[in-house]
């Protein structure tokens, strides 16, 4: 299953929202480790969004080109 902005987002608060009631040290650290690394996750995610729309644009404008040469 492909992992979505949206959902690496929601690990990214839900680690957050963790880290902000964390009492011990040791735990707020790991939590705000976690949202790092969820935050990156949805980054790289939202990322290859746009590249996969900009390609398909491009493929789009390719294929409408072709049909006119014909």
């Amino acid at each position: 299953m492909a992992q979505t902005y949206e959902f690496y987002c929601e690990r990214a608060d839900e680690a957050a929202a963790h880290a902000a009631k964390a009492t011990l040290e040791n735990v707020r650290e790991r939590e705000l480790r976690s949202e790092k690394t969820w935050r990156g996750l949805a980054e790289h995610a939202r990322k290859t969004i746009e590249e996969r729309e900009k390609a398909e644009v491009a493929r789009a404008a390719r294929r409408a080109g072709e049909d006119l040469a014909d």
